[in-house]
């Protein structure tokens, strides 16, 4: 399949249910990029890449497209759902109001074995942007927000979230795909510098300026494109 890169579902999967197994390889492949916006690719295509059954790919796939990640084309293909300029900026809207909270909500939840783990990530953060390794930055930087939210506690929140970059992640692709890495937003220092403070507040100011920043770059892609 094209983009697909030899998935290893088993490398941090093996205790997990199939269905979960196929529906976290395949959320990371619509979120890395594998998977291109208006690429339509056979359920079948599916089952080889993920070396699982027809029936959790199947089920993968309904939970996916339940959330907007995927949609159904004919002859039993899907494909990630083409964005544009309006839905765009619904999806930053939410995403400017849930983001911010979870990680003014995570900072009293961190202790130092936390952090050090959120530094570690933005460091690879840093190393993909120098290296302009689209994929390993993608990946880290969604780590890296992911970890961080994930200590709110907030589980409708962290749910709200986790579709809301199912839903705009592949635009951010697109964007590095033609601006590549070298001025990408990286306001993960700010953030880090306040849990290491303490300070809820500041956390969330800087989290919410890092997805700003980002939201202008893959506006102003999109409006090209437009």
């Amino acid at each position: 399949m094209p983009g697909a890169r030899g998935i290893d579902v088993n490398a941090s999967t093996e205790k997990l249910p199939d269905h979960e197994r196929a529906y976290r390889a395949l959320r990371d492949m619509i979120l890395h990029g594998e998977l291109a916006p208006g690429q339509a690719v056979t359920i079948q295509g599916l089952v080889e890449t993920l070396g699982l059954g027809m029936t959790p790919v199947r089920e993968a796939i309904r939970r996916l497209t339940s959330r907007g990640a995927l949609e159904f084309k004919g002859n039993r293909r899907v494909s990630v759902p083409e964005m544009d300029a309006a839905t765009y900026d619904e999806l930053a809207f939410v995403r400017l109001s849930v983001e911010p909270e979870l990680a003014r909500r995570a900072v009293e939840n961190l202790d130092d074995t936390a952090i050090r783990e959120l530094e570690a990530l933005d460091a690879r953060v840093d190393d993909a942007i120098e290296r302009g390794d689209v994929r390993d930055y993608l990946e880290a930087n969604r780590l890296f927000h992911t970890r961080l939210y994930q200590a709110s506690g907030a589980d409708v929140l962290l749910q709200i979230s986790e579709m809301l970059w199912l839903r705009s992640g592949p635009s951010l692709r697109v964007m590095l795909g033609r601006a590549g890495t070298a001025n990408l937003p990286d306001k993960h220092r700010e953030a880090l510098a306040a849990m290491r403070a303490g300070d809820a507040d500041a956390c969330a100011e800087a989290i919410r300026g890092d997805i700003l920043q980002g939201i202008k770059q893959v506006t102003s892609t999109l409006s090209d494109a437009g």
